[in-house]
């Protein structure tokens, strides 16, 4: 049995194919990038190598691109047929709060959901879709990237403005949760379950970033709150803002809605304070001879520290710190700025093995165990379809995260 693993954002669809014979093994991975940009890329890296390729191909929108990606799998399926397809999507609302089997009631109320979510739900349902009329006797699974945090504590919830929009399913919501679920498993496995039950802190720092505190295994609060936008500043996105600066830019720039949105979503984040590049590899290579891309690094670490603050006091402390996501996982640098003067809160990092971005990166003994775990949000996915369709699988977690 083979799994499609599929991840659509607002410019790119990244998937990945599984097998499951005794255990989930990743197979193929790919990616549609620069979606209605004049030259998109359709590029495929297999396990054996044999299938590996990279090509220019016409994609103006979700619709065509979804198309190219179907017309590869039906190539692919005389020889290797995929038996399911498993869709992250990033927004489930106050109603899903587990993975389910997408069915067109599900459809109607992700549609009724978009202004909710207008980023990202308009194309996953649009991908969903396409592939039913193509293939329709495919089971699909809706994966949602919030229902790690559906039952957040009631204070954590409640965002504080008229509760009549309460009513209207307006709360923190928080996301990552894919990434949150697969952490929190692969703590228990490497940590134990004594660790994962602890006051743990988790650092998912990539374009998109977050973090969240979780206790006895449950998200107890988050930094995203009612959208991606929220919280700490990510490649394009500006993170926590004063809503009342969003009011002067409509009244003293005439800024539309769309404006604003596209300015915080694209156009903000490392990428609007450094004005070069939203990659923190290029802010962190020119940052001593450009003053824009050093503050725009330095400032992702102190709001990335104060969350950590934040975070630990929710939990009256912490025992567990990991970072994971591209940033997390890879910027030795960055983490050493990040936990830089938290020795009050336990955290001291042992500089040798950070540099070298051992499993632990803290001083041994030390009161908080830091740790760099690689996330998976396409093995977290594949693993949710197993467990919906029922599909029995022996837990070993084979070739997790990208293929070499």
């Amino acid at each position: 049995m083979r799994l499609l693993t599929i991840n659509g954002g607002s410019s790119s669809i990244r998937f990945a194919l599984f097998d499951t014979v005794n255990s989930l093994q990743r197979i193929m991975e790919g990616r549609l990038e620069r979606i209605g940009r004049p030259e998109a890329t359709f590029w495929v890296k297999g396990l054996s190598g044999a299938e590996n390729f990279s090509s220019v191909v016409n994609a103006p929108n979700h619709t065509v691109a979804v198309g190219i990606l179907m017309d590869w799998i039906e190539e692919r399926s005389i020889h290797d047929p995929v038996a399911a397809v498993g869709h992250r999507i990033v927004y489930g609302g106050q109603n899903y709060s587990t993975s389910q089997r997408i069915s067109a009631e599900m459809v109607q109320d992700l549609h009724r959901l978009s202004p909710f979510d207008p980023e990202h739900l308009p194309e996953e349902i649009l991908i969903a879709r396409a592939f039913h009329h193509r293939f329709p006797g495919l089971p699909q699974v809706a994966c949602f990237d919030t229902a790690f945090h559906h039952n957040l504590p009631r204070m954590a919830q409640l965002i504080p403005i008229p509760r009549c929009y309460e009513t209207m399913g307006v709360r923190r919501y928080g996301f990552h949760g894919l990434s949150y679920e697969f952490l929190m498993e692969e703590l228990a496995q490497l940590g134990g379950t004594e660790a994962a039950h602890g006051r743990v802190i988790l650092a998912h720092l990539g374009n998109g970033a977050s973090l969240a505190a979780v206790h006895h295994g449950k998200s107890m609060d988050t930094s995203m709150s009612f959208s991606p936008n929220s919280g700490v500043p990510m490649g394009t996105r500006s993170g926590d803002l004063d809503p009342g600066l969003l009011l002067y830019l409509a009244r003293s720039e005439k800024m539309s809605a769309k404006q604003i949105s596209d300015m915080i979503n694209f156009k903000s984040g490392l990428l609007g304070v450094s004005e070069t590049s939203s990659d923190m590899r290029d802010l962190l290579s020119h940052e001593v001879e450009d003053v824009r891309a050093a503050e725009a690094v330095a400032l992702f670490c102190y709001q990335v520290k104060k969350w950590i603050g934040s975070l630990a006091t929710v939990m009256g402390g912490v025992d567990t710190l990991v970072f994971a996501g591209g940033i997390g996982e890879n910027a030795p640098v960055v983490r050493s700025r990040i936990c830089a003067g938290m020795e009050f809160l336990g955290i001291k990092l042992d500089d040798n093995q950070n540099d070298v971005n051992a499993g632990v990166i803290s001083v041994v003994g030390g009161q908080v165990t830091v740790r760099v775990i690689h996330t998976d949000e396409e093995w977290m996915i594949a693993s949710s379809v197993c467990r919906v369709l029922g599909v029995a699988l022996d837990g070993t977690r084979n070739n997790r995260g990208a293929l070499q």
